[in-house]
């Protein structure tokens, strides 16, 4: 994978997109946890052709810096090309923040990117007081200020960062004590907080949502945006006449660069039926 010189000229993209309907869709992720919006875009749309790359051999992204960040999406973004995609979702928040505006000034192909649902949480919150879980790259990125500057003036944002959290799901450890035990050290200041909904700000907390609930309780509303991206992506796709066509189910392939030895049955576990993994 090659290196990149991040000052870019932003009327000029290099990559042209892709024309043809029946090409796949890229999707990537620091590690497993796009896989939980691999679900959505696979349900909403499943005459597509989905690939997914695992970066899990760098996650969590969330401790990384913006410029490595950036080296890896771009990286990544090549690959998925070379494989003939002709969108890319950018299945991770932390990722989002640092590299999707520099990416849609490199590419000409639609680019779907994540953000923390502060808009909805908002707007569901009866307390006045939402929480937000996600990673310390996503806390402290531009994004998120300007997320909370548009959409939080009107309710309290209450803020916690899970480091641990990423890689206790990026080892399938879902329901461990150790894991649960991190979710309420987590979720704990934010019920304190007097919140009433709490926003699921990374990809991978998707997978622990049942522990989540069961720690908050059911008068907590709990949201992510893996839904809203998929429908994005979806009208994307429609505006530029590459939406996928016919009855035929669409193929999805895996790749992982995880030096894990379970990593294939973990990605296999996590979508919830059999799936092709290649090691990148």
């Amino acid at each position: 994978m090659r290196k990149h010189n991040f000052t870019l000229n932003n009327s000029e993209p290099s990559v042209n997109a892709a024309s043809d309907s029946s090409q796949p869709i890229g999707i990537f992720d620091s590690g497993v946890g796009g896989i939980s919006v691999l679900k959505h875009i696979h349900a909403l749309l499943p005459a597509e052709h989905l690939l997914y790359y695992a970066d899990s051999l760098h996650a969590p992204y969330g401790s990384k810096t913006p410029e490595f960040i950036c080296e890896r999406a771009f990286a990544i973004t090549d690959f998925l090309i070379a494989q003939g995609a002709k969108a890319l979702v950018v299945a991770c928040n932390t990722a989002t923040a640092a590299a999707v505006d520099k990416l849609r000034a490199h590419y000409t192909l639609p680019i779907i990117g994540m953000e923390p649902a502060v808009k909805p949480a908002a707007a569901a919150s009866h307390s006045g007081v939402i929480g937000v879980l996600a990673t310390v790259g996503t806390l402290k990125s531009a994004q998120f200020a300007a997320l909370l500057e548009h959409y939080g003036q009107h309710v309290r944002v209450v803020t916690q960062a899970c480091p641990g959290l990423v890689e206790c799901i990026e080892r399938g450890e879902l329901e461990a004590t150790a894991t649960r035990q991190l979710v309420a050290s987590y979720v704990a200041p934010l019920l304190e907080a007097g919140a009433d909904t709490i926003v699921l700000g990374c990809t991978h907390y998707p997978f622990v949502r049942k522990l989540i609930a069961e720690i908050a309780g059911p008068q907590v509303a709990l949201i992510d945006t893996g839904a809203a991206v998929a429908r994005q992506l979806m009208h994307r796709l429609e505006d530029t006449g590459m939406l996928a066509t016919g009855s035929t189910q669409g193929e999805v392939k895996f790749w992982t660069n995880s030096p894990a030895p379970d990593a294939k049955w973990v990605i296999a576990s996590l979508w919830g039926t059999l799936a092709e993994v290649v090691h990148a």
